[in-house]
């Protein structure tokens, strides 16, 4: 019995190391690689659209195969904002997560009625229509071409947006430590516990008196806030908005990176996506014709390995250590 009651106190430890590792190697991102300073940006947008992908897919087992939406939706917004005369960088990625966070509540009633395969179909039909509404509302979004020359007001009134992106990295590097703080105390509330009863069984959870739609809806508007949160940093960053924000492909990448970390452990989206990004890129820049190759072939890789993702190989090489440790719900 001593020895079971151990075990935890070494994992606790081990977590908060690896999560303070993470946290220190992202700084230290900016001091050794100031000339990438662009793709780490990029990648620290992307991991908080994974993270908000893995709240729905991950924990409450709602397959959306069309989350780009959300994102899009956040960029848009923040572009028009700018271009209307709200500048102010952090209660504009705000405003612009909340008009996402309300397009997902609209929509919630029809994805969240169906489950599985007519799921994916309804929530893969919401982002091909709304890609092609922003495709042809030109005198909006500008169609094709995108909307540019977007100037926000400097980071609380003092740091200007560089040419290199030392602003944007700090910046980006801010929105991802506190939504994934957020994301992580509503994971470990009730209503997160919630939410993973209702992944495994949502016909025992109603059974026990919980309101699944209800537990469900509020993880989808989470969700698409965060999502757009994401890419209203994203435009505020890169000065850009074009149709690839909500592009299918968007969701798909996200989708393949959250299952390269590993999905339904939070930190599986902080994990996989600067993997993906970072072969991809220099996959890219060796082979621009075949680098598919380099990324189809890492995936299959660690799909053969671990079903859990990159975190779920690990948890299995760690589990054949020590025979007698427990597992656990994972929070990240």
């Amino acid at each position: 019995m001593m020895h079971s009651t151990l075990v935890p106190a070494p994992r606790r430890w081990q977590t908060w190391l690896a999560a303070s590792a993470y946290w220190l190697v992202a700084v230290a991102v900016y001091f050794l690689f100031p000339r990438n300073l662009s793709l780490a940006s990029s990648i620290l947008v992307m991991s908080m659209f994974v993270l908000s992908l893995d709240l729905v897919l991950g924990f409450a087992g709602i397959v959306s195969f069309g989350h780009a939406v959300f994102f899009g939706i956040g960029a848009y917004a923040a572009a028009l904002l700018v271009l209307n005369g709200y500048a102010e960088p952090i209660t504009g990625a705000l405003i612009s997560g909340a008009f996402a966070g309300a397009f997902a509540l609209i929509i919630s009633p029809v994805v969240l009625r169906v489950s599985g395969l007519p799921q994916i179909m309804v929530t893969l039909s919401f982002a091909v229509i709304l890609f092609e509404v922003a495709n042809k509302a030109v005198w909006l979004t500008k169609g094709d071409d995108g909307i540019g020359g977007i100037e926000p007001l400097p980071l609380l009134g003092v740091f200007k947006w560089t040419a290199f992106g030392q602003t944007q990295f700090w910046y980006a590097l801010g929105w991802l430590f506190v939504i994934f703080v957020v994301v992580r105390q509503v994971l470990a509330s009730p209503l997160g516990l919630a939410l993973q009863g209702c992944r495994e069984n949502a016909q025992r959870m109603r059974f026990i008196g919980t309101s699944v739609v209800g537990k469900l809806t509020m993880a989808y508007v989470l969700s698409g806030f965060v999502a757009g949160i994401a890419g209203a940093v994203s435009t505020q960053t890169t000065k850009f908005v074009g149709l690839d924000a909500m592009s299918v492909d968007r969701s798909i990448d996200a989708l393949v990176m959250l299952v390269l970390g590993g999905a339904g452990r939070l930190w599986g989206a902080l994990l996989g996506t600067p993997i993906y990004m970072t072969v991809r890129q220099f996959a890219a820049q060796w082979n621009p014709f075949h680098w598919m190759f380099v990324v189809g072939g890492m995936l299959v890789v660690i799909v053969m390995l671990a079903r859990g993702g990159l975190l779920g190989l690990v948890e299995q090489l760690r589990s054949r250590k020590p025979r007698g440790s427990a597992g656990g719900v994972h929070h990240g």
